[in-house]
């Protein structure tokens, strides 16, 4: 149990015992270690205590596809992504028994595209349900601006979104952009949608796009979508293209790019990232795959300039804010006004705890 716990947390078994001599004493059978000493040891692999006293390793395995660019899907993630998944389906699993309970009807369109194949008949009802016009994002002044009045449609609408890039609060726990810029757990009542912060804010757009499309179909799903390209899946590639015709209509780009083919001029139009206006040229044929390449590469390597020399602080609850959702909080603490949840479940389904809980409530 000791030797799966170090190698679950993504450690090399003799690197770990070098940093922590003791624990290969344990693994020898040379000194057994104290209960105190287990507690240091679970929470430094991230394991839940009592995962120690089992006899033999759990089954760990996501009940998804996590699809991979240049390949198909895989079951296995690290140990950060995997846990993250494991936290949202916790608050999925209440709020989804919450709003049953409680007579909330179940979310209609749910599932309502499974089995059509065309993207324009997926993308034109997302329009309709969240009440959005296929330019609405040149209506709004900046990429940030954007991304909040699309999730604040998205909650409208009965979708939870998170946005985060550690696992819970633990920043020293991040989650990658490359292994995962977002997955979506679908539930007929309660939906979440898991969106990489760590990425840029317009390129989180497409994300967001990316994963309505799979609440459409029906179908939970995780995705790392490298260099903006979808994996070599039949579901993923439908996703894909109604993701970008959502944020990027056909013919408005094509009219667009007809009078100023500028990526930078166009991405202050669409509101989403160059490099995903770049995907809509190569996929609508205006530019060929190796200047495709060669302009993701120059913008990746902006991308990580910025975010190096980029300050660091902001404001804990409206990171909370992001991290969580104002109506899955709101419906947590109705749960706890009616009587039905306890304060201390409140916590544990907020990560936010005694005072901190309810300064969120009252601030937000």
């Amino acid at each position: 149990m000791l030797s799966w716990a170090i190698a679950r947390a993504g450690h090399d078994l003799r690197d770990f015992t070098t940093r922590f001599p003791k624990v290969q004493d344990w693994l020898s059978g040379a000194k057994l270690p104290t209960l105190k000493q287990l507690e240091e040891f679970s929470h430094r692999v991230h394991l839940p205590f009592g995962y120690l006293f089992l006899d033999q390793p759990p089954h760990e395995a996501l009940n998804f596809p996590f699809f991979r660019t240049g390949g198909g899907q895989q079951q296995g993630v690290s140990l950060n992504v995997y846990d993250t998944i494991l936290l949202i389906q916790k608050r999925q699993d209440w709020l989804a028994e919450y709003l049953v309970d409680n007579e909330f009807p179940a979310l209609n369109y749910v599932g309502s595209a499974a089995g059509e194949s065309n993207p324009m008949v997926i993308v034109q009802s997302i329009r309709q349900t969240l009440n959005l016009e296929p330019i609405w994002a040149s209506r709004v002044k900046s990429w940030a601006d954007a991304l909040d009045h699309l999730a604040a449609k998205l909650e409208n609408a009965g979708i939870q979104v998170v946005f985060n890039s550690v696992v819970e609060n633990n920043n020293h726990r991040p989650i990658d952009v490359e292994e995962c810029r977002g997955f979506i757990l679908v539930d007929a009542h309660a939906p979440f949608m898991f969106v990489n912060a760590a990425d840029g804010k317009a390129a989180q757009m497409f994300t967001i796009a990316h994963e309505l499309a799979h609440i459409w179909i029906g179908q939970s799903a995780g995705f790392d979508m490298q260099q903006l390209l979808p994996a070599d899946d039949p579901l993923e590639k439908l996703c894909d293209q109604v993701a970008a015709e959502l944020l990027v209509p056909r013919d408005e780009f094509k009219h667009f790019w007809a009078r100023n083919p500028n990526l930078q001029a166009m991405s202050r139009y669409f509101k989403v990232s160059p490099i995903v206006l770049a995907r809509r040229a190569l996929d609508l044929g205006k530019i060929s795959k190796a200047t495709f390449f060669q302009w993701y590469g120059e913008y990746h390597e902006g991308v990580k300039y910025k975010k190096e020399n980029m300050a660091g602080g902001g404001d804990f609850y409206l990171t909370q804010k992001k991290r969580l959702g104002l109506r899955y909080v709101s419906l947590v603490d109705r749960a706890v006004r009616e009587k039905q949840l306890l304060y201390r479940e409140a916590y544990q389904l907020t990560g936010l705890k005694g005072d901190t809980y309810q300064n969120f409530i009252n601030k937000l």
